[in-house]
């Protein structure tokens, strides 16, 4: 297997051999559910779904987990501000009188429902902070007998991991802990040193009864980077092939992670895997600075399927700045892929199942995905797939064209493109839309034979045709194109 990926840790790209022969075990970051999602977040879930789905392409069964932080300081604040008078219902991260859980449990429909509409696949298990209370207080107490934890001497409750106990501490992101902030998630007054971050939280006058658990070291819920080390080790063991995440949470979050697992005794995570930013115009994404464009604003604009194909276009390492045309952009190429698939179906028929091998994808392409998931050279390969099939439905090369066609769909079933659903309220419409491409593909094909004949008074026949239905023709060096005329200014 010639598998490539970045590995953080060792800041170099690496072969990539799964750690059993034939699997591979995948865990990436899930969501903190205090909010709606935001285009972070369906980017690093479109990044790992690529990745899931070129392993399996590859012969691998992938085990895929995904947490949910349903329990956090955010969700509380949250959920607390629901409660004061004046409450704004119009703020969908605020209902009156919201309990914590109820609040956690409406977003992470929400992000459900959002990766869903992208073509992100559930993962294999997908377990809640909240769910995992048992396992999070037995690795607390096995850090605190291997001597890398200990209880807050102020009587607080809180537990915390001694970084200086553990000299690896700062080598996934590669810095000395003299140079390191202190760790903002726990009040510092039971500390040794201001750099111990929070294992467990003793409970405050201020949180809901709800919101803690008895644990040996009194009433208090987890430290965030406690849950997801407990959670991976319980779904995937104690060693695992691939941690991954936004390149936001290297530090503290996996930083913490890899800290507190290996001083327990765990391998922990082989490969670490970090996807980059989305910046708007160059500018880190805030709203404050009212430069926020949400998933949902971009599927209404351009529908789920561009959205997919712009979200993972670019390397998952690499920033992706977005800029007013770049939907546009994204939609122009998902037409010219689609508006291909569409004419090669008019002309040679549906395609057969299995008839593209295998894996179906050209050499090229896999070469660029084997390579550390290089997407934006396996979609120039895709692209080039789609042009030379076009120039063989010019010519009339119709079996050239049947492989071209099949090329093409193995390369957007393995990125998602196929999975990303309809915009709302196109499903019924669906299968008419269909028919109506196949139909309008079969005149282009005449059309296109007509004038590669010279035979110009059948094609302007054709054309206008086609515009008598309401349907315009626009030729590109792509090919022809279609849409309907009250479709666009």
């Amino acid at each position: 297997m010639s598998l490539r990926f970045y590995d953080t840790a060792r800041a170099e790209v690496r072969p990539f051999e799964p750690m059993e022969p034939g699997k591979a075990s995948l865990y990436y970051c899930g969501a903190t559910v205090q909010g709606m999602p935001h285009v972070g977040h369906v980017r690093s879930a479109i990044a790992f779904d690529q990745l899931t789905r070129w392993l399996e392409a590859r012969g691998l069964r992938v085990t895929v987990v995904r947490n949910v932080t349903d329990i956090d300081d955010k969700i509380l604040a949250k959920s607390q501000d629901s409660f004061r008078e004046g409450a704004a219902p119009a703020d969908p991260a605020v209902v009156p009188e919201e309990p914590w859980w109820a609040l956690a449990y409406r977003f992470e429909q929400e992000f459900t429902r959002a990766y869903a509409a992208l073509g992100v696949r559930p993962p294999t298990y997908e377990p809640r902070a909240t769910g995992h209370i048992p396992e999070m207080h037995a690795l607390v107490q096995l850090l605190i007998d291997r001597g890398h934890a200990y209880p807050a001497t102020d009587g607080s409750g809180d537990v915390y991991f001694d970084v200086r106990s553990w000299p690896a501490y700062g080598s996934l992101t590669h810095q000395d802990v003299d140079d390191m902030q202190a760790a903002p998630d726990a009040d510092p007054r039971g500390k040794k040193d201001a750099r111990d971050f929070a294992l467990w939280k003793g409970a405050k006058d201020t949180d809901p009864a709800t919101a803690s658990w008895s644990s040996p070291w009194g009433a208090g819920r987890p430290g965030w980077h406690l849950e997801c080390s407990s959670m991976v080790t319980r779904y995937l063991g104690a060693e695992f092939d691939i941690h991954g995440g936004g390149l936001d949470l290297r530090f503290p979050h996996h930083e913490n992670e890899m800290a507190q697992s290996q001083a327990a005794g765990h391998a922990f995570a082989r490969f670490w895997m970090h996807n980059g930013m989305v910046t708007y115009d160059g500018e880190k994404m805030s709203k404050s600075l009212g430069n926020t464009v949400s998933p949902q604003q971009m599927i209404d604009a351009a529908g789920p399927r561009v959205v997919r194909y712009y979200l993972g276009q670019a390397h998952y390492r690499s920033v992706l700045d977005y800029r007013e045309t770049s939907l546009q952009e994204a939609a122009s190429a998902v037409a010219r892929i689609d508006g291909f698939i569409a004419k090669a179906t008019a002309r040679v028929g549906a395609p057969a199942p299995g008839a593209a091998g295998p894996v179906g994808v050209p050499a090229v392409f896999a070469e660029a995905m084997d390579d550390d998931l290089n997407v934006p050279q396996a979609l120039a390969a895709l692209h080039t797939t789609v042009r030379a099939g076009n120039t063989a439905l010019a010519a009339g090369a119709d079996a050239a064209a049947r492989a071209a066609r099949a090329a093409v769909t193995a390369m957007t079933d393995v990125l998602g493109l196929d999975d990303a659903a309809r915009p709302e309220g196109a499903g019924a419409d669906a299968a008419l839309e269909r028919s109506l491409d196949a139909l309008v593909g079969d005149r282009l094909a005449a059309r296109s034979a007509a004038r590669g004949a010279k035979d110009w008074a059948q094609a302007d026949a054709i054309r206008d045709a086609l515009a008598a239905a309401g349907i315009v023709i626009e030729d590109s060096a792509d090919g022809a194109r279609w849409h309907l005329a009250e479709d666009r200014a």
